[in-house]
């Protein structure tokens, strides 16, 4: 799954730390997701969607590739 949330969080100038402490996860967490090694749950999903005021599909879109 690809994801835009390095861009996200880089528009609003927030750290790895900022955005895990705003969605209640580790940094560890954020990481993984930005880098494409863990996929998060649809709980985490949603609430990231609702940290940055748009839907699940415009941070998370399906890759080919995989």
């Amino acid at each position: 799954m690809k994801n835009r949330l390095k861009v996200l969080r880089a528009e609003r100038n927030w750290s790895q730390a900022d955005l895990a402490e705003k969605a209640r996860v580790s940094r560890q967490t954020i990481n993984a997701i930005e880098t494409g090694k863990y996929n998060p749950s649809l709980e985490l999903a949603f609430a990231l969607a609702a940290i940055f005021e748009t839907r699940i599909e415009d941070i998370f879109t399906p890759d080919p590739e995989s």
